[in-house]
Order: structure tokens, then sequence, then C-alpha cells
């Protein structure tokens, strides 16, 4: 049973912390040093693991994808004593833990002291193995519909890719989840010319790195190897190639200093 709501209790305290993309120096220092002070760490499995070195020695509560909910009550009884670390993802901002665990606090009645860390997000992880395909306006749209139903996926993919701006499309394609990248590639080619570049980014800074870049007509190619771990970048009408050459380095969208300058 879940413990009555208390007044704030400064013996507690609870970080909600993005670890970026997982590699240990793309860690701010903010995160580390919150992750090194915390007596107690809680996290998805698969995060977790990415911390040995920084939470040995430490009380560490592993969890699994579907249990967000658990995991956010969990850290908030905790926090109520102790120095508490609930690490996420990416930024927790983003498609992360910070949301539930501020829904689950509000509605506990607790006033426990909570600092949100930000963190390097897979969007401009991959961004910048790519070059730069958001330079300017952008979307980011997840394709998961376990929390979203799937029209509303839609409905929101085809007003984008109306615009004409880059998108990018987390959680693109799971073990039995196929059928939804295929469906943004044709939403996209409704909109946008068949020369519009796509980026595929998959373990973004972590072992396995794999960096895509093809365009809209081809873009079957990158599915066989596109996961969970993946991100994907749909440009807009401004979005290019980048190449030296005929070598293709990456995918740029222009900021606009091409129209007011000479260089």
């Amino acid at each position: 049973m879940s413990p009555s709501p208390s007044p704030a209790n400064s013996a507690g305290r609870l970080a909600i912390i993005g670890i970026g993309p997982g590699s240990p120096d793309m860690l701010t220092r903010r995160a580390e040093d919150l992750l090194r002070s915390s007596s107690v760490i809680i996290g998805n499995d698969f995060y977790i693991d990415q911390l040995s070195g920084l939470i040995e020695g430490k009380e560490v509560i592993r969890s699994v994808m579907g249990r967000e909910v658990d995991r956010a009550q969990e850290c908030i009884n905790l926090a109520q004593t102790k120095s508490v670390a609930m690490v996420s993802g990416g930024d927790p901002g983003v498609y992360g833990m910070a949301s539930i665990v501020l829904e689950v606090l509000q509605h506990s009645g607790f006033d426990i002291p909570v600092e949100i860390v930000p963190g390097i997000t897979a969007a401009t992880a991959g961004a910048a193995l790519l070059g730069s395909p958001l330079s300017g306006d952008f979307a980011i749209i997840s394709l998961s519909d376990l929390l979203t139903p799937r029209e509303i996926i839609r409905a929101r993919l085809s007003a984008l890719f109306s615009v004409r701006i880059p998108v990018v499309l987390y959680n693109p394609k799971s073990r039995t989840r196929t059928e939804q990248l295929d469906e943004a590639i044709e939403l996209a080619r409704k909109f946008l010319p068949p020369t519009t570049p796509v980026g595929m980014v998959r373990n973004a800074y972590r072992d396995d790195e794999s960096v895509v870049i093809t365009t809209l007509a081809n873009a079957e190619e990158i599915e066989v190897q596109t996961d969970m771990h993946s991100v994907v970048f749909i440009g807009g009408e401004e979005t290019k190639i980048w190449r030296r050459g005929e070598d293709v380095k990456g995918i740029i969208t222009p900021r606009g200093y091409h129209r007011k300058y000479v260089y």
C-alpha cells in the first residue's frame, strides 16, 4: 500500500536524469554528479546497463519496458526518505520518464524536491551524425501506437508532411510493429519529391552504430536495418544531401543564410 501524502521531507529528493544516447562521454556534468550522489538508482534495464561505472555500490532497481507507471510510483515512494535518481534514455522530457513521474507525483499529494536533468535526445544525437538536417523548423513524432491510436499518428504525419518541414520518426519499428514505417514513407511521398533526403541512425554513439543516407524514392532500403534503437529522418522541402565530389557526407537543411548573404 502506498504511504499517505506528507509534507515536504528534506531527507529525500528525486532527480529524473536524461542519460543521452548511452555513451558515458555524452552525459552532462550535472547528470553525472547526481548519479554519483544518489543512493538509489532506478530505471529500465537497457539504460541501467549503460551506467555501470557510475552506480557501483548503490541500491539499483531494475525495471523493464511497459512498467513505467510502476517505476514512477516506486521512485516517488523511495524519494520520501532517500536520494533517488530515475534514469531515462535521451532527454526525460522528450518521450521519457519526466511526464509520468510528474503526473503520478501530482496525484500522490507528496511534496518532494524534484530536479529534471536534460539529456541529448535521439533527434539531436542522430542529427549530429547525419550532418545538420534539423537546422530550422522540424517536428518529432513517435510511430509507436502503444499509447497513441494509430489513426491519430497517421493524421499527425499527414499534417506534418504537408507543411514540408523535416520530420524525425521515433520508435519507427519493432519486432511486432512492422507496418508503420512503410505507412509513414508512403504518406511522405504524397507531399514531398522522390529526391527528398532520408536518413536512418541506429545505436547512435553506442556499439554497432550505423548511419544510412538515401532518398524518399529508395527509402525501402533502410527498413531491414531499422528497429527500436533507430531514428529515421525525412527531410523537408529545402533539405539536401551534402556531398564532397561524388561522396555522400551527410544531410543539410539550410538555415536560410543563403537568402541574405553571399558565401
